[in-house]
């Protein structure tokens, strides 16, 4: 299993080495799908089988000594990106060809967007798969890198300015969680028997409990800075609504609904060390206050925003916003509403993502006041679209609202009543924006000068899987999903197995979902 583990990252390296070797104006752009496609389909595949084996043998897997892990919680992510990675890349197909068609790009654009989609792939699978502190740190680096030609894709005045924000923004951001993983390698070096050891995560645990405890509360405060820069947690989040707003929609869908969730899991490996060094008090303190902000500050942004795909972003700081007031709830409720929120809110942001696509394609603007009457103009858009926002505000049956309730509950149980106050009116703002796109823009009269006709199938496909996923979760969550979530849950509280069905609350809940 150890090559097969190296394999999986290397899939998508391999096919962006071999896309960036081939002449763009003498090859046809359809090879450039294919490799792409074949690309995004066996890494999906291969991630898959990898986390199945992981899941039903219940140990991790090591590759190349130390250097890379998987284990129940970074499985979770790797499904994350598999699946989100091979659909968003599946519409890629429809959406470049568009936008081919268009003039918007020429065969040297299509080259370097399907190079970099899977470069983007191969540096998310480093972040996850990584046991190396500082590789995690560099992988973090290298998705910017990855992304930003991916954001600046249409060459535009507008795109290139984006792209720079997302590097400066994030470069110096990120460069705090340098700082913090190099405090904790430092501190890590002076306990440990054999010095070497320090660099790799899973050797770190065990001597938690002797590291100094002002180094570690400020490499977790580090930690949260710079790696919270890249998942978009306030007051760091001021690259996100310009990039997702100006990439292209499938670059967007992939963006908002995994790279902030890779970001997410390292600063959820720091958190579990932290919480073993120091106890849980510091660091859920550190995650309620950014979480809250985050919430509440993004909640009134996306009210306020006419152009939908930076609604659409600022809707990813408010849910990364959750999952941080989760972390910092605590306990086995929290962390298990933490990582379920992970899991639907990607799901969701990947669907709205690329119906954002399909609205861009008909009406050729973002602006909400000028896209009106979507149910006319393209139907099955509409009601996919509709379904969308009606999960991103968190209503049944769709998967959000599962987590967002489990979220409460754990806030509850905690004891943070105020704080819960604040989130549901916070809530309550989000979904007043988000019945408002569904009554303002999915309904009203549409413009004349829009042709009448949906988007092609091949590009409805991977949004009605996506759609399935987000009723089928809702309804009745998937047994290897709740399995997973358990057992990730567990490597997050370094707790044994069965501990989230001896919680009362938990367990209550497990019966009512399965």
């Amino acid at each position: 299993m150890d090559s097969l583990l190296v394999t999986l990252f290397v899939l998508p390296l391999c096919a962006a080495v071999l896309m960036a070797l081939l002449p763009s104006k003498a090859v046809p752009t359809v090879v450039y799908e294919g490799v792409h496609l074949v690309s995004v389909a066996s890494t999906c595949a291969l991630g898959i089988y990898l986390v199945v084996d992981v899941m039903s043998s219940g140990e991790p897997i090591h590759a190349l000594g130390l250097w890379f892990y998987l284990d129940a919680l970074g499985s979770l992510f790797v499904v994350l990106i598999g699946g989100i990675g091979f659909l968003t890349g599946f519409y890629s197909l429809s959406y470049i060809r568009h936008d081919v068609k268009r003039g918007a790009m020429g065969p040297r654009q299509v080259k370097q967007y399907y190079v970099f989609f899977n470069l983007f792939v191969f540096t998310m699978l480093l972040v996850v798969l990584s046991n190396n502190i500082i590789m995690m740190w560099a992988a973090i680096e290298a998705t910017t890198l990855a992304t930003a030609f991916l954001v600046g894709a249409y060459n535009t005045k507008l795109s290139l300015e984006a792209a720079w924000k997302y590097i400066v923004v994030c470069t110096a951001g990120v460069a705090f969680g340098l700082y913090g993983t190099v405090l904790v390698y430092a501190n890590a070096a002076d306990v440990m028997a054999d010095p070497q050891q320090a660099i790799f995560w899973t050797s770190l645990l065990p001597y938690a409990s002797q590291f100094d405890i002002m180094i570690i509360q400020i490499a977790f405060l580090f930690a949260a800075i710079g790696f919270g820069t890249k998942a978009g947690l306030f007051p760091m989040h001021t690259w996100l609504p310009d990039a997702h707003s100006e990439a292209p929609s499938p670059v967007s869908a992939l963006l908002s609904g995994v790279l902030l969730k890779c970001a997410m899991l390292i600063i959820i490996r720091f958190y579990i060390l932290a919480v073993q060094a120091i106890g849980p008090q510091f660091p859920q303190t550190i995650m309620l206050v950014v979480g809250l902000l985050s919430v509440v500050v993004a909640a009134f942004a996306v009210f306020s925003q006419d152009d939908l795909k930076r609604k659409l972003a600022y809707h990813s700081c408010e849910n990364i916003g959750i999952v941080a007031l989760c972390l910092g709830f605590g306990g086995p409720l929290g962390v298990a509403a933490a990582l379920l929120h992970c899991i639907t809110h990607g799901v969701t942001k990947a669907l709205l993502f690329s119906i954002s696509g399909n609205v861009l394609i008909k009406y050729g603007t973002r602006d909400l006041k000028k896209v009106k009457g979507i149910l006319q103009v393209a139907p099955v858009t509409a009601v996919l679209m509709a379904i969308g926002f009606f999960a991103l505000a968190g209503f049944p049956p769709f998967a959000m609202f599962l987590s967002e309730v489990l979220g409460f509950i754990s806030g509850i149980q905690a004891g943070h009543l105020v704080i819960i106050v604040v989130f549901g009116i916070a809530l309550t703002v989000v979904i007043a924006a988000c019945v408002h796109v569904v009554t303002g823009s999915v309904l009203g009269k549409a413009p004349e000068n829009v042709p009448k006709g949906d988007v092609g199938v091949m590009a409805l496909l991977p949004q009605f899987a996506l759609t399935l996923a987000i009723l089928w979760f809702g309804v009745a969550m998937p047994q290897p999903i709740l399995y997973g979530l358990e057992s990730a849950t567990q490597v997050v509280l370094q707790q044994d197995a069965g501990i989230l069905h001896e919680a009362p609350l938990f367990k209550d809940i497990f019966a009512a979902i399965e």
